[in-house]
């Protein structure tokens, strides 16, 4: 092969100074502009400058690559004078568009305020924003044009034995290869190494003003079958926080008790069938199986279990009722749910099966009502260890699941399944006599409807990103969004190629952030709407349930000010 049909050599220097792509120009800026946008959770300066950022740079490879294959098809190119001045135009056109989408986006970021309620922001965020998603944008840009010269020049040295155009592909899929390695074998392998010894670390971490529970029916108390070390940082804070037999007759009156609740810390057996027949054993020594109900939690990816789920229940049932919840991982729920996708249901489906199985062998008018919960990836989890045909016969009495993940099946299936023409975000299936949906307004099924012998209810908000994240929303436009949307979506919300898909993503990371009864904090109040709806409590006065309600939402809201919100774990 002759040396002038070799790519020609291209330095570094050159690579990272080259003028950029005018048609990347064009849709990284419109990409840019779209990123600005509302969408489901307000964002700080911050999150919109990275993401906006990210979109102007994924918008101009995609220009790029569309200038790529036009070339590579040999396509015919306009003049080159004709070329230079639409660059120019187009150039002056999205600088243009660039500043109009600036000084827009506090408007628009203010209708999702409105929305939730929170104050509004100034044009000075403009700035900010602008200045991070240049940073961002000339940092990733820079990145992708280091790989593209080194593509390059191994290209170059694979065309002195393959065709040009072979080796161009080879040289790209190479540095490909690359960067996937590294990032798989070192990058990766040290960030998951560091993730998890912080997380190790952060779950044996005891406060120094939590001691050890006094009270013999408490897990980690002097005759508990778990010690308090072994409970975890989450099962600790849990237990810890039970509420008093005085608490609960403060809120619901006399006659009422201290509920139970058993938890089982990673530390405290060495597999998932171990830690459950512990949890089992605790849940048998405390009474639990004595009381009138019995919820079998499956918490969230650190094991933390939302008390404004399951106070509300405990104040409904005055105190006599019992739960168990068993942890199956150190790590957030979103890491939990990349890394070890199949610990949440192994450790859900070993302890469901544990205490059903034992359940099952009490007379029926002598144990208690039997419930699942679980929230975020604790609600996929608790769905997947609820096997109907293994149940069929002698089935639990219900579930409420809250704030289901998109991975969720079972969810994901009935909500496809709904009954037509009712919105994906709060669907109906059916005559609504097994399964029902309710949010911040209640559920559209009439409360006096009939159920079957189980209720599952799904607890859910339309601004969550974490239940309606979809990938395919990355070319299609959301089933949740045309052509009627949830009350806390922005009206003014649009669905844009790609951007959209990232701007969900992002949602998903600052829904534990928005206020609560928004996004992913879910509020006792509504938790108290659907226990009832779920358990069928009676007893209680309109007066006393909204009391009830009213105390609940300002204790949590006080907490969530004072203290950071867990929310998906």
């Amino acid at each position: 092969m002759q040396t002038s049909d070799l790519p020609p050599p291209l330095r570094l220097a050159e690579c990272m100074w080259r003028p950029l792509a005018t048609v990347g120009v064009l849709l990284g800026t419109l990409f840019f502009a779209a990123s600005l946008t509302p969408s489901l959770i307000p964002r700080t300066p911050m999150m919109q400058g990275v993401l906006a950022g990210t979109c102007m740079a994924a918008g101009y490879a995609l220009g790029v690559m569309l200038c790529w294959a036009w070339r590579y098809l040999e396509l015919p190119l306009a003049r080159e004078d004709l070329r230079r001045r639409a660059r120019r135009i187009i150039h002056g056109l999205c600088l243009l568009l660039a500043l109009c989408a600036l000084w827009r986006a506090p408007h628009w970021q203010n209708m999702v305020r409105g929305v939730f309620h929170m104050p509004m922001v100034g044009h000075g965020v403009s700035l900010q924003v602008g200045v991070i998603a240049l940073v961002v944008f000339v940092a990733l840009l820079a990145f992708s044009r280091f790989l593209r010269a080194m593509a390059r020049r191994l290209s170059r040295l694979l065309a002195r034995v393959f065709p040009r155009r072979v080796a161009n592909a080879l040289g790209v899929l190479g540095v490909v290869l690359l960067v996937v390695a590294l990032t798989n074998q070192v990058v990766l392998r040290i960030a998951m190494h560091l993730i998890d010894s912080s997380f190790r670390q952060a779950d044996a971490l005891i406060p120094p003003d939590t001691a050890p529970p006094t009270e013999w029916d408490r897990s980690g108390g002097p005759d508990s079958l778990i010690a308090w070390d072994n409970l975890g940082r989450m099962g600790r804070r849990y237990v810890a926080s039970t509420p008093t037999a005085e608490a609960v007759a403060t809120m619901a009156g006399a006659p009422s008790q201290a509920p139970l609740r058993v938890y089982a810390g990673l530390p405290s057996a060495p597999s998932a069938e171990e830690r459950a027949q512990l949890a089992l054993a605790e849940l048998k020594r405390v009474g639990g199986f004595s009381r009138a109900a019995l919820i079998v939690i499956t918490p969230t990816g650190t094991g933390w279990v939302d008390p404004a789920a399951i106070e509300p229940v405990e104040y409904l049932y005055r105190g006599d009722i019992a739960s168990v919840a068993m942890q199956y991982s150190y790590l957030s729920s979103p890491l939990s749910l990349i890394i070890e996708p199949e610990y949440g249901r192994e450790t859900s489906q070993a302890l469901f099966r544990a205490v059903y199985g034992y359940w099952r062998t009490l007379p029926r008018d002598k144990r208690p009502r039997l419930y699942l919960h679980g929230l975020s990836l604790g609600a996929m989890n608790s769905e997947r260890s609820l096997d109907l045909f293994d149940v069929l016969g002698d089935p639990p009495h219900g579930a409420l699941w809250s704030g289901p993940p998109f991975a969720a099946s079972h969810w994901r299936a009935i909500t496809l399944a709904r009954n037509a023409g009712t919105p994906a975000w709060l669907p109906q299936f059916r005559d609504g006599a097994f399964v029902r949906f309710m949010n911040q307004h209640g559920s559209p099924v009439p409360a006096d409807a009939p159920w079957g012998v189980m209720r599952i209810m799904y607890l859910q908000y339309a601004s969550d990103a974490v239940t309606f994240f979809d990938y395919r929303d990355a070319f299609r436009s959301p089933i949740w969004l045309y052509p009627t949307r949830g009350p806390d979506v922005a009206p003014q919300m649009r669905w844009y190629p790609v951007v959209s898909m990232a701007q969900l993503a992002l949602d998903m990371i600052l829904a534990n952030e928005a206020p609560m009864g928004y996004g992913h904090v879910y509020a006792p109040s509504h938790y108290v709407d659907a226990w009832l709806q779920v358990t069928g409590v009676e007893g209680w006065s309109p007066q006393d349930l909204s009391r009830l309600k009213r105390t609940l939402d300002e204790r949590r809201a006080a907490e969530l000010s004072g203290d950071e919100n867990e929310g998906g774990g």
